[in-house]
């Protein structure tokens, strides 16, 4: 037998084959299983849902923990702020009309309010202020009184901002900043600055210094939250080493264009 009936002979045979097993099957080709792609195949579970592999879990984690803003502590981290002189309150009681009023903590560190006349308010945080004018309003005229208390201006506090913006410097806390507030208050990043990493440093309850960085970028578009800015925080965004070498080399040139002496060996 020559070769080329050999081989003319096996193909009928698998095409016998291939026949016979489609017929047996209803003349319906099995599905195909879709691809997977991004990783190694998870692992189905008896109910067929398909559950991450271990490998799958450390590269998530892995992801994770280079965002810098989801590992960071700053909204709970550092002293909480305490009420100082000068300081402008709204204050809100819920249950009693024409109760909401702004007003300014004195000198002696009180305020005046309806009814229960002046509250010392002064070292004291947001949130025992709030307790402490419900507990004066809930011993003699109203039942379970909410009251909301409001920082409107801080005047004791000074944030400072460092780093590649347009105008560094110590700026007073006024009102409920955050990062975007702060960064815009100080003109902006400048034309080196590396967005993705501004670092907020904050001095905790102990002492001791905390640290944060933040992807400006994500906050803008909405993907991250514009964390809050505290009394005595200092904001500091990096410079992107890159472009200032270039700019440092396009400024070396231009001095020595118009600087002839640059050219005299030494």
């Amino acid at each position: 037998m020559s070769p080329n009936t050999l081989r003319s002979g096996l193909a009928a045979a698998l095409l016998l084959v291939s026949t016979v097993c489609v017929a047996q099957t209803g003349g319906t080709p099995p599905p195909a299983t879709p691809a997977r792609t991004g990783g190694p195949v998870s692992s189905a579970s008896p109910d067929g849902v398909f559950r991450p592999t271990a490998a799958e879990e450390m590269d998530q984690t892995r992801k994770a923990a280079q965002n810098p803003t989801q590992l960071s502590p700053v909204y709970t981290i550092g002293k909480e702020y305490r009420i100082g002189t000068n300081d402008l309150l709204d204050v809100e009681v819920l249950n009693l009309d024409a109760a909401k009023r702004t007003v300014r903590v004195n000198a002696a560190g009180y305020i005046t309010l309806p009814l229960i006349g002046p509250v010392t308010v002064a070292g004291l945080t947001q949130q025992q202020v709030e307790e402490h004018i419900a507990k004066l309003y809930g011993d003699k005229y109203l039942q379970n009184p909410q009251v909301s208390v409001f920082i409107r201006e801080f005047t004791t506090e000074r944030i400072t901002v460092d780093g590649a913006v347009v105008k560094p410097g110590i700026y007073p806390l006024v009102g409920q900043m955050t990062l975007l507030r702060v960064l815009a208050l100080a003109g902006g990043f400048g034309t080196i600055a590396k967005r993705n990493q501004v670092m907020l440093f904050r001095q905790g309850d102990n002492g001791e210094r905390q640290v944060a960085t933040f992807d400006v970028e994500r906050i803008q578009a909405g993907q991250d939250p514009d964390p809050p800015i505290r009394g005595d925080d200092m904001i500091v965004v990096q410079r992107d080493s890159t472009r200032a070498a270039v700019t440092d080399s396009l400024f070396r040139d231009i001095v020595n264009v118009f600087n002839p002496l640059s050219y005299i060996p030494k």
